[in-house]
């Protein structure tokens, strides 16, 4: 045997699986796709500022076990409120339209809650012909990577009964920590797998440098990669049927570097037009950095990373123009884009359930023929589309994995 354990995937599952087996005092092997540790968590160094193209808040940070990662590993944990839905000095957005806006979304929230859909699709539960219902969709995108017409209302309900409002930062970056957690383990990169199947006592991984071969295997690749047979997984069909169910949705992000007197302040927010589903959420000098951090979700995303990062950066421009005036062209720089849907071996960003498919996070978390686990955001009940659920789904993969051994 190579190893104990192989891991497929050194994101936040992979890295988590690997701490726990490697303090069980278990040989482990973890083996990437890419060139790089830390999956859908990437810090980027740009303008001498770590900027997170991936996932960069510490959701529901009072019983995040990242937060007490970053604070064993001396990591800065920044807490307090956001502007998150705040729209700086109301520019292009009324109080009176943001509180008609937020009630839309609301009562949305409460037919789900009380009322929802036969169909379990969230679309459903829109008032027909609603005035903001261009705007509750924008908050799907940003929150689920996907609008509501592809929306499971058990699957959302599941995760947004469970969170909470507290959304901290790590100034060093959300990438940054994920890579420094890497245990002392074998790590391969740019080793992509291509096959898993049973051998006698184990598991053999056929990989683009040689065949594997370990007691029991970790899977922790995306929903989307598994669905499209990337790596063929002998005994796992109906997986990889569950994965075609839960697929990755969208969220891009694009970054401004601010230059000269901007005027603008810290820790400040813009939506850039609440009636279009497929705006641009705009947060300003995050960290008191002179940056403004663009985020897109589901269709938006989709449309700008379609269209180039070329064409994004021009939308979110006209977007900021139309609230500021032509005057902040002089004092804003594109800095970097994301494309996680044309991101090898990873396409796309967070899981969302299709309607009527909301058990299938339970089908994808199950072992196969006890030798071959699932892990990663997907298989988590609650904490789905977040890093800590993926951390989390490790420990728990890692756990069965060490009670067959």
């Amino acid at each position: 045997m190579d190893c104990d354990i192989a891991i497929i995937g050194a994101g936040a599952a992979g890295i988590s699986a690997a701490r726990t087996l490697r303090a069980a005092g278990r040989s482990v092997l973890l083996i990437e796709a890419s060139d790089r540790a830390g999956g859908r968590g990437w810090t980027l160094g740009m303008g001498g500022m770590p900027l997170d193209m991936g996932c960069g808040w510490l959701h529901s940070a009072e019983r995040n076990p990242l937060v007490g990662v970053a604070l064993a590993g001396g990591f800065d944990v920044v807490g307090g409120d956001t502007a998150w839905r705040a729209q700086w000095r109301d520019l292009g957005f009324p109080r009176e339209d943001q509180d008609a806006a937020m009630a839309a979304w609301e009562a949305l929230s409460e037919r789900l809650n009380t009322d929802p859909p036969a169909s379990d699709r969230a679309a459903d539960a829109l008032t027909p012909g609603g005035d903001w219902n261009a705007f509750c969709q924008s908050l799907s995108g940003y929150m689920n990577g996907a609008s509501l017409d592809r929306l499971s209302v058990a699957d959302f309900l599941a995760y947004d009964n469970a969170a909470t409002d507290a959304n901290w930062r790590v100034r060093e970056g959300y990438g940054s920590l994920l890579a420094a957690s890497l245990p002392d383990v074998r790590l391969l990169l740019s080793c992509p797998v291509r096959k898993v199947a049973q051998s006698g006592q184990g598991v053999r991984l056929d990989t683009d440098r040689g065949p594997v071969e370990a007691r029991a295997v970790i899977v922790t690749a995306s929903t989307n990669v598994l669905a499209s047979g990337a790596i063929a997984i002998a005994g796992a069909d109906d997986h990889l049927h569950a994965a075609s169910q839960l697929p990755l949705g969208l969220a891009d992000k694009l970054f401004f570097e601010l230059h000269g007197d901007h005027g603008f302040e810290p820790e400040t927010h813009l939506l850039g037009n609440p009636r279009n589903a497929g705006t641009g959420s705009y947060y300003i000098m995050a960290l008191g950095r002179p940056v403004i951090e663009g985020f897109f979700g589901g269709p938006g995303a989709v449309s700008v990373e379609d269209a180039g990062p070329a064409a994004a950066f021009a939308f979110a421009l006209d977007e900021l123009v139309a609230l500021l005036g032509s005057g902040v062209r002089r004092h804003v720089r594109p800095l970097v884009a994301s494309a996680w849907c044309r991101t090898d071996w990873i396409r796309g960003s967070y899981s969302h359930a299709l309607p009527g498919h909301a058990a299938a996070r339970a089908i994808l978390a199950r072992p196969v023929a006890e030798r071959i686990f699932f892990a990663g955001e997907a298989t988590h009940a609650t904490d789905f589309s977040t890093a800590h659920g993926a951390w989390e789904s490790g420990a728990r993969a890692a756990g069965e994995a060490l009670a067959l051994i």
